[in-house]
């Protein structure tokens, strides 16, 4: 029986992060949703407006067993820019910032160790900004937001935005590539 824990993580476009962690050896589902907001069952048009408050996020849930949470945590810091508030490339706006919504203390005290150690490294040239919260309620996204880059890889976001996280991901921790039975 796989030791499951769940993250829920918010780092640009939830097509991004899904189509990084459904490669990543020990995870056992991935859903794009919506959590952080103020109003119940958020379309992604309500989201997209920025007017709930909610942050396109990402459900992990990962056997911990063979990968951990701060390896989940790793993925998530190399494949997105933690240190801009409120954007990543061109998707601007509230429901695109970097945010981990911990599901429990021993969640929040290893994000904010490993938040210290790069910044102290130096990873990047400027701060890290992203949020760390309390999990609250998952909304998860419409049906056809889930699998996008899968169902969708010639699609201009998708080749241009989405393909370079998954190629740099697949570059990066080859080591934790899931591997196909």
């Amino acid at each position: 029986m796989p030791t499951q824990e769940t993250t829920t993580l918010g780092g640009g476009c939830f097509w991004c992060l899904e189509a990084v962690y459904d490669e990543m050896e020990g995870v056992i589902s991935v859903e794009s949703g919506y959590m952080g907001g103020s109003i119940p069952n958020p379309s992604y048009e309500a989201v997209c407006a920025g007017t709930t408050g909610h942050v396109e996020v990402v459900q992990v849930t990962f056997d911990s067993e063979i990968t951990t949470f701060r390896e989940i945590l790793e993925v998530f810091f190399a494949i997105h820019d933690p240190t801009s508030l409120d954007r990543q490339g061109n998707d601007s706006g509230t429901q695109y910032r970097s945010v981990i919504f911990y599901h429990g203390e021993a969640q929040k005290a290893a994000a904010q160790e490993l938040i210290r150690e790069l910044d102290s490294e130096g990873v990047w040239r400027d701060t890290i900004v992203t949020e760390l919260r309390p999990a609250s309620t998952f909304y998860g996204a419409e049906d056809y937001h889930q699998e996008y880059f899968a169902n969708n890889p010639r699609q201009p976001y998708c080749a241009y935005v989405v393909a370079p996280k998954v190629r740099k991901f697949r570059d990066h921790f080859a080591a934790k590539l899931r591997r196909r039975a």
